[in-house]
């Protein structure tokens, strides 16, 4: 069976550590038709095109997407985070994003809304430029939006040791964290194997550095769940080894893999930047795609690999030995 993925190689080190994973997805015997787009930073720069409504129209067709990095020197703050990650996310309905981590013998994942929140667009300018300017950007939260990404997560949870924990700010944001928690609580009715917790966002930050092991699941909004997975991909060896899933649960269209490390154009094309982000970002696309047992065998060799060093190319080199 092949599984048809585009593949956004996007800019810096994109290219080089997708053209890895993709050795490694072969090599565990899994067939990808595949299909490029030249999409990122330089071709902005080159063209002033983002992400045209045709090639979203294209991807709604595959069963997944594999993504470098995108983001170059000269490209004004915004125009790609909104244009293509956020456009990606809202469009294709990717409203899950989930993040693994391991500390030591112990993992953990969070799981983040990703398609509303402070994230959503709301807001804007009164007086810009005069000094009364005024600027709002809201946090905007349904239930619809809240009780799918909570239910996956107590899925998840369901799945592994039966222990979900919501992060938000109650005490403070009494209306969006009134919202998430009632919410929480009813769907939580539907797991009653699932143990549950609750912690405020900035006592996670602690738990995250002093003891994550409390962790089996987290669910979080998409503005605390940005800044959390940051931190986890800190405590678990760094964020230039993070993998994340941008997923679409209901396969309405395809889910999107990525390492989350970004372009590093200061060593681009100098084969020095580490795949191994890029090949667990892949073996989350194989368990997305039905091909478990690859993406177990891709997730134990990049373990055997974790203190490898060398060039680009090597480390890849270690990983298909192992596998």
């Amino acid at each position: 069976m092949s599984h048809k993925v585009g593949i956004v190689g996007g800019d810096g080190i994109g290219p080089e550590v997708i053209s890895q994973g993709l050795r490694v997805i072969k090599a565990a015997g899994v067939k990808l038709d595949t299909v490029e787009y030249d999409l990122g930073g330089a071709r902005y720069l080159n063209d002033g095109i983002v992400l045209p409504d045709e090639t979203l129209d294209e991807w709604r067709s595959l069963d997944a997407i594999y993504l470098g990095a995108v983001g170059a020197p000269g490209v004004p703050p915004g125009v790609i985070e909104r244009g293509l990650l956020l456009k990606m996310r809202f469009q294709l309905d990717l409203y899950i994003n989930q993040r693994p981590f391991k500390c030591d013998s112990h993992d953990f994942v969070v799981i983040r809304e990703n398609t509303e929140g402070t994230y959503a667009g709301e807001g804007g300018f009164l007086r810009k430029g005069t000094p009364h300017e005024i600027a709002t950007q809201g946090s905007v939260n349904t239930r619809m939006g809240a009780e799918r990404c909570i239910r996956h997560a107590f899925e998840l949870a369901s799945q592994r040791r039966n222990h979900l924990t919501l992060v938000h700010k109650t005490n403070v944001l009494t209306f969006s964290g009134d919202l998430w928690q009632r919410t929480f609580d009813d769907v939580a009715k539907d797991f009653s194997a699932v143990e549950t917790a609750y912690n405020h966002v900035d006592a996670a930050c602690i738990y995250f550095v002093q003891d994550p092991q409390r962790y089996d699941v987290i669910v979080t909004d998409n503005l605390f769940g940005d800044i959390l997975t940051d931190l986890g991909g800190a405590v678990s060896g760094g964020i230039g080894l993070a993998c994340s899933a941008n997923l679409n649960p209901a396969r309405t269209g395809p889910s999107m893999f990525e390492p989350v490390h970004g372009s590093a154009p200061d060593i681009a094309g100098q084969n020095k930047a580490n795949p191994i982000a890029a090949i667990l970002s892949g073996a989350l696309m194989l368990d997305f795609l039905g091909e478990s047992d690859a993406a177990t065998r891709v997730r134990a060799a990049c373990e055997s690999c974790s203190k490898v060093e060398g060039s680009t190319v090597e480390i890849a080199d270690a990983v298909l030995a192992k596998l």
